[in-house]
């Protein structure tokens, strides 16, 4: 029996992309600071002249799953990590927001075959969004962890 595991270590050669949406960047900014530091701290250069990673930031988190397609499918990353924040509000407009860009991540990855690491919170309150993003645990560390691992698993498996 063979068992796939990916690891946290040796991360140095990984490409990763970061799709953050700017609505509600005070939560954001912050899971994108946490994320980045995760990376970093595993070996993967965050400079600003950084060859490994690209953030590419858009509007909201309805935009995510567009902008994370195309890297995807450029060939040029390892693995792509989404982050947002939507918080729910006296409409609707919540749960179409929410169900649009968590179906669409998972078809991002499905198609693509690339992993993509869903980072986008989905809270009732503001306050809630700040305790996940740094007040008590920022996620976003989380998340940088979670593609290192999954960049890992996906270089481990046998090609099709």
């Amino acid at each position: 029996m063979t068992v796939f595991e990916g690891q946290f270590s040796g991360a140095s050669g990984l490409r990763v992309a970061v799709v953050v949406a700017r609505f509600n960047d005070l939560v954001t900014a912050k899971l994108l600071s946490g994320c980045l530091d995760c990376l970093s701290r595993h070996g993967i250069d965050t400079s600003d002249s950084s060859a490994q990673l690209d953030v590419a930031w858009v509007p909201g988190s309805f935009e995510i799953p567009l902008v994370a397609q195309r890297l995807a499918q450029s060939g040029r990353y390892q693995v792509v990590i989404t982050l947002g924040a939507v918080i729910r509000g006296d409409t609707p407009h919540f749960d179409v927001v929410v169900s649009e860009v968590s179906k669409g991540v998972a078809a991002v990855s499905r198609d693509s075959g690339v992993p993509v690491i869903f980072g986008v919170l989905t809270t009732d309150t503001m306050q809630q969004a700040l305790e996940r993003a740094g007040i008590k645990s920022n996620l976003g560390w989380s998340y940088g962890l979670q593609a290192i691992e999954m960049g890992s698993l996906m270089a481990a498996l046998p090609q099709a």
